[in-house]
């Protein structure tokens, strides 16, 4: 029977293998998709930089694969599976590390929350770790994807950067620029808080099983600089959510159908002009700074 241990090697032929003396089979709706190409797996590792002052938080722990390489680098690892096989799988893997913390549940409370069990347990870990940086380092689920990198920006969470690997569509959303068709709620929050590159756009057959769309490593480094600016992270991410719920809408349009409006269109059209903002345009046309300034009006 496969064994998991720190030497394996997550490839393809280990994976059929060990799947099949477990009975396992990985499930499309956690979307359960594993990184056997061990190349990308090294560029991963070499964009999060670990040493032994980080604790790496792991979100999708899989087999254990990742999470035994983070443990070699980071001074601690917290790592969070919610499936029970997988997270037996992970308990085999790193059984003799006692730098890391292995979580059998879901990183979400709600899709607006973090588990608290997953914010303490990093909080604790790196206290007594004594580790000085946070960093997200995963081959994130895809049905986590976004919340996951949303609602640890907005915690209190002190993360220097996050190395994810996402479907390109969410890549593709995460970089979009204004005046774009990915460009959205999502790209004006994180881009508000952080600074958003893309290290490789990796294809289907680098996962296994083999998704039907293509993926991407991504870098999202926090600016500390630009959450000041921002203010209040969570007043801004509830005016985007609401201002896109009527994305089709002209800026006018969405403004009046806010939750919260009590202005008529004229009201709008007057404070939009203070803020040299036409009332026609759409939201997705608009920069960062932009929105900014319409939360600080209609926010």
């Amino acid at each position: 029977m496969p064994t998991a241990g720190p030497s394996t090697r997550q490839t393809l032929s280990y994976l059929r293998n060990l799947f099949e003396e477990r009975g396992i089979k990985p499930k499309n709706k956690l979307g359960q998709n594993f990184l056997i190409d061990l190349n990308l797996l090294d560029l991963l590792l070499r964009a999060a930089e670990l040493t032994p002052e980080d604790l790496a938080l792991e979100v999708g722990s899989g087999t254990g694969g990742l999470t035994a390489r983070l443990a070699e680098q980071a001074g601690a690892v917290v790592s969070v599976e919610v499936d029970p096989a997988f997270a037996s799988l992970t308990a085999e893997m790193v059984a003799e590390r006692p730098n890391v913390v292995l979580l059998h549940a879901d990183v979400l409370k709600n899709k607006n929350e973090l588990s608290l069990a997953v914010l303490q347990a990093v909080a604790e870990l790196g206290a007594k770790a004594g580790t000085k940086r946070t960093k997200l380092v995963a081959n994130l689920p895809y049905s986590v994807a976004v919340p996951v990198v949303a609602n640890l920006l907005l915690s209190d969470v002190a993360v220097e950067r996050m190395v994810v690997t996402v479907q390109w569509e969410i890549a593709e959303r995460l970089l979009a620029r204004p005046g774009t068709k990915d460009y959205g709620a999502l790209a004006v929050l994180v881009q508000s808080l952080a600074n958003v590159e893309l290290v490789r756009q990796l294809p289907p057959a680098a996962f296994w099983p083999r998704p039907q769309v293509s993926s991407a490593i991504v870098l999202v480094r926090p600016d500390a600089e630009k959450r000041r600016h921002v203010g209040d992270p969570q007043r801004f991410r509830n005016f985007l959510r609401d201002l896109y719920t009527h994305r089709r809408k002209n800026l006018r349009g969405a403004l009046v159908s806010l939750p919260r409006a009590q202005l008529g269109k004229p009201e709008i059209d007057a404070r939009l002009a203070e803020l040299g903002i036409e009332g026609t345009v759409r939201a997705e046309a608009l920069g960062v700074e932009e929105h900014l300034r319409l939360c600080e009006v209609f926010g």
